[in-house]
């Protein structure tokens, strides 16, 4: 019992240094015609305890439906999932576990494409999807084709859509909302990487941007990041490339940075395929001095910061968001779907090189209890348990070493 009490005290500790739903004031403005958390808080105050009560479920174990529907429901997602993030697939394998533990019968057909294009075959995906008759169409917002795509769906009211990867409602919107925004906030998790690398330049160095793709994640990443980085008059932007999420742009717009700026001292990577590209060219040319990000700690960015190659990441508890989809279409088929709030945004951790390997494995555990731990392209399925001590919490090791590194400030 002392045991399982000290752990469990010790999962507490960890979880207050998660950022909260409604974080402070964030100085940096959604773009136009979005509104940020706070904002949307600020216009709709009865969404604050819908958001809690929600976050509450989401890590909490299954609780089956009660009186599962007559027939199976249909699922559809559309995602720009091929790349080395597994966030998209891993999201889409948490989903249908989770419906499994809620004893939800169901059918699921996914389509991916890759990131930052591939526009025309998104949209024939869409159409095929749309054929299919869904119950369900989960979606992203990125470029602004995107956003015309999702119109017509709103309008023909066929089917519950859910955009994910977005976690900003669009205020043109408001009248004929989709069914739940959902994925981690882009400018919270940004923030923090601003933060503690600005400090470890010791604020002052020049940096290359590498954004994602024209559109919604470089504005709230990368434009995010730039606008903290003004602040400071001794960080210098010599450079700022799209990387449509491709390593190989990446990779060769970072050779081209250290060639221009041999006094290089950091990188801004909006991506995990664009970190991984931008290390490639810093190995090559053997600058591993220069301070580089992921963004969200998936398993090839963990293998990177295991290596001593990535110097920080911010951390997705990735199975969050596959989660929160599968018990909003619970209280759905409840005729209970005022209980969904507008956004659900999940739990982020920035996570420094010197992590321990036993911590490391603990926030992993929890990050992918539900769409397994392996990489990010296995099938195999781990017990869930959440983040409340059922599945045993962390070893006495891993407990130790969890309250060193929280009292260091090795975890944000």
């Amino acid at each position: 019992m002392a045991r399982w009490c000290r752990e469990l005290a010790l999962i507490t500790l960890l979880l207050q240094c998660f950022i909260p739903l409604a974080a402070a004031a964030s100085p940096y403005a959604a773009a136009p015609g979005y509104l940020n958390i706070n904002e949307h808080l600020d216009r709709y105050p009865e969404q604050r305890e819908l958001m809690a009560q929600f976050a509450e479920q989401v890590e909490a174990p299954a609780e089956p439906l009660a009186t599962p529907p007559a027939r199976a429901v249909r699922i559809a997602m559309v995602y720009p999932g091929q790349q080395a993030s597994g966030y998209w697939r891993r999201s889409s394998r948490a989903m249908a576990r989770r419906l499994e533990r809620l004893q939800i019968p169901f059918e699921l057909k996914t389509y991916f494409s890759r990131p930052g294009g591939d526009l025309d075959l998104q949209e024939q995906q869409l159409a095929d999807a749309l054929r299919w008759d869904p119950d369900y169409l989960a979606f992203t917002l990125d470029l602004l084709p995107h956003s015309r795509m999702i119109e017509r769906i709103l309008a023909q009211h066929r089917t519950r859509l859910i955009l994910q990867n977005i976690t900003t409602p669009l205020a043109d919107w408001q009248s004929t909302p989709p069914f739940l925004y959902v994925g981690f906030d882009h400018v919270q998790g940004t923030q923090l990487l601003a933060e503690r690398m600005f400090e470890l330049i010791d604020y002052r160095g020049k940096y290359l941007m590498l954004y994602f793709a024209p559109g919604y994640v470089s504005e709230m990443r990368g434009g995010t990041f730039a606008a903290a980085a003004a602040k400071y008059p001794d960080i210098e932007q010599v450079g700022a490339f799209y990387t449509n999420g491709e390593a190989e742009k990446a990779y060769r717009a970072t050779q081209r940075a250290l060639k221009q700026h041999p006094d290089l001292k950091m990188i801004f990577a909006s991506a995990t395929d664009t970190a991984l590209g931008a290390l490639r060219a810093l190995r090559e040319a053997g600058r591993m001095d220069v301070l580089i990000n992921g963004w969200g700690g998936g398993k090839a960015e963990l293998a990177a910061l295991r290596r001593g190659e990535l110097d920080l990441t911010v951390m997705r508890m990735n199975d969050d968001n596959g989660i929160a989809m599968a018990e909003a279409i619970k209280l759905d088929l409840m005729q209970a779907p005022q209980r969904v709030p507008q956004v659900f945004s999940g739990q982020m951790m920035l996570v420094e090189r010197s992590v321990s390997p036993e911590v490391l494995g603990y926030l992993e555990r929890q990050a992918f209890r539900l769409s397994g731990g392996a990489d990010d392209n296995n099938n195999n399925d781990n017990d869930e348990g959440g983040r409340r001590g059922e599945r045993g919490g962390a070893s006495d090791m891993a407990g130790d070493a969890l309250a060193n590194e929280l009292a260091a400030g090795a975890l944000k």
